[in-house]
């Protein structure tokens, strides 16, 4: 799959090393050049320096013929932009964005994107550990 990932924090970069491990055609895009140390030394994909909310950057990165698009920025705002753009304008089959703020994904995913919140997911685990 090509894939491209908006964002290349601790989750990015992660993410990036393990989809490459597996064969696939990953390009991270990131605004700061300093956060493409996170990659892995043997990451095999490329490493863009470009805003997810411009559209000149979001082709340079190959969103255009891209399979999957994954927004993992710090900001809830700006990963739900890139998003409705990878989503709405270039018809990424895929869409899947963070977002921090449990009651915003739920609203996101009531109109149709793929949203995410470690919040919920990481507060739900607390939970199991504490009760089991």
């Amino acid at each position: 799959m090509k894939i491209v990932i908006m964002g290349s924090g601790r989750v990015g970069a992660q993410l990036a090393g393990l989809l490459d491990a597996e064969g696939h055609q990953v390009t991270v895009l990131d605004i700061d050049a300093y956060s493409f140390r996170r990659l892995p030394a043997d990451f095999g994909g490329t490493a863009l320096v470009g805003n997810g909310l411009d559209q000149a950057s979001l082709i340079k990165a190959g969103i255009e013929t891209a399979d999957v698009f994954v927004a993992v920025t710090q900001g809830d705002n700006r990963n739900v932009m890139a998003a409705q753009i990878a989503q709405h304008i270039f018809n990424v089959p895929k869409v899947i964005c963070r977002i921090y703020d449990p009651l915003r994904q739920e609203l996101y995913q009531t109109l149709g994107i793929d949203a995410i919140s470690p919040t919920t997911i990481f507060a739900q685990m607390l939970k199991e550990k504490i009760e089991g």
